[in-house]
């Protein structure tokens, strides 16, 4: 019970200290830029080891729970962690968001409100996604639910990409998201240095259309809409980086055989203007069941050699590995085999980066805070556990982190 009253205490001191005082800028404070190939902050390169935490929002809705996310960020902090990817959308149900189409749950607004002002004070940088591909907190089904309850004769998921309705409530959505104004920092989203990037999806796909045709003519508008409204902040897709039409051989020789029919197309998604940066997905063990570890790891190198290769010479943009992972329930698995991953997807991120390359960062999948069963699952990894894991994910944070500032924006050096 005494453990129960101090958290409720701390949660209440938490919530009033942002109350009183505005949140200070932190020395990391500035808007990440892109230049070339190269993230910039503050005027120096910015290369980043970073986390996925989807929680974030759901737990900091109650003010009993914002512990969780307060915890999980400083201990990121402390392992050099320095950009943090959440949801930006809870479509419908328990703790929603957006409770029907343009209906917003203030007291779920200011959980949001509070993991950006916390990621502010320690200094880490957000990448904010707008919806789901997946049922999952919503997504496009839950549009295409509400869509059906005001008559629109919608049939399949993907029509998301091309009906009228359910576009214009995306950009009402996308335009209530980035004039919000935070109730802690008195920052509105869209004018908030915390926040690096948004993006427009995660982890879009469009089945109806497998050229790839109908995907990117959404992104490509929908990424001039969002630059239309907030032209300081960065915008990528949330794609997986599955390879289309546009790049055949690719599709041959990286993309797994299932990912040929989701309509998605790394190039010519990122291939636009208001795109400023390529994003990729990595689950070799999801999307080849039956490989052996060493098969598992030469493919993830290959995936992810293929990409940053694309980022540099094609899009001319950086690329960041925006979810990757090993799960414990793998047949067989050890932390050894989950070591092995993380150390060569960090390795191949860390050669590219160091030679002044597209590789910007990698977010692993993903962080949870201590007392978070409801969100345990193969994937998740606590900082506070004291596992090879965390050392290597401590180690290439400070690896990234110093190539920023040994080199200078706009040319290579020598380290």
């Amino acid at each position: 019970m005494k453990c129960l009253c101090l958290i409720v205490f701390l949660a209440f001191v938490i919530t009033q200290s942002y109350n009183d005082l505005e949140v200070e800028a932190v020395s990391s404070d500035g808007f990440v830029s892109r230049k070339g190939v190269q993230f910039i902050l503050n005027g120096e390169p910015f290369y980043a080891n970073g986390f996925n935490a989807y929680w974030l929002m759901y737990e900091a809705t109650d003010p009993n729970t914002r512990y969780k996310v307060t915890h999980a960020l400083e201990n990121a902090a402390g392992q050099g962690l320095t950009i943090a990817r959440t949801w930006g959308f809870r479509d419908g149900g328990y703790r929603a968001l957006q409770t029907n189409l343009g209906s917003y749950d203030e007291q779920t607004f200011q959980g949001l409100d509070f993991a950006i002002a916390e990621a502010k004070r320690v200094g880490i940088k957000m990448i904010i996604a707008f919806v789901n591909n997946f049922p999952d907190f919503g997504g496009k089904k839950q549009y295409m639910a509400w869509a059906k309850d005001k008559g629109q004769a919608v049939t399949s998921e993907d029509d998301f990409y091309t009906n009228a309705l359910l576009k214009q409530a995306y950009m009402n959505h996308v335009k209530t998201v980035l004039n919000r104004v935070n109730t802690f920092t008195k920052v509105a989203y869209k004018d908030e240095p915390t926040i690096m990037a948004w993006e427009l999806m995660n982890e879009p796909q469009c089945r109806a259309d497998t050229s790839g045709k109908t995907l990117t003519a959404w992104i490509s508008e929908m990424a001039s809409y969002v630059k239309s409204l907030d032209s300081k902040h960065l915008l990528s897709t949330g794609s997986e980086g599955f390879y289309g039409q546009s790049t055949p051989q690719r599709m041959t020789s990286l993309n797994p055989v299932a990912a040929n029919i989701v309509g998605s197309d790394f190039i010519a998604n990122h291939n636009i203007d208001a795109i400023d940066f390529a994003s990729v997905h990595s689950y070799p063990d999801t999307w080849f069941p039956k490989l052996d570890e060493k098969s598992l790891l030469d493919y993830l190198r290959k995936n992810l050699a293929g990409h940053i290769e694309d980022a540099q010479n094609v899009l001319k943009k950086p690329l960041i590995l925006g979810e990757f992972g090993k799960p414990s329930n793998a047949p067989g698995y050890t932390q050894a085999q989950r070591d092995a991953v993380f150390t060569t997807a960090f390795d191949i991120i860390y050669a590219s980066a160091q030679k002044g390359g597209a590789a910007a960062g990698a977010l692993f999948w993903h962080l949870i805070s201590d007392d978070m069963s409801n969100f345990t699952d193969a994937y998740s990894i606590s900082l506070s556990e004291k596992s090879s894991t965390i050392t290597i994910i401590g180690q290439q944070s400070r690896k990234m982190n110093l190539i920023g500032r040994k080199r200078k924006p706009g040319r290579e050096n020598k380290i």
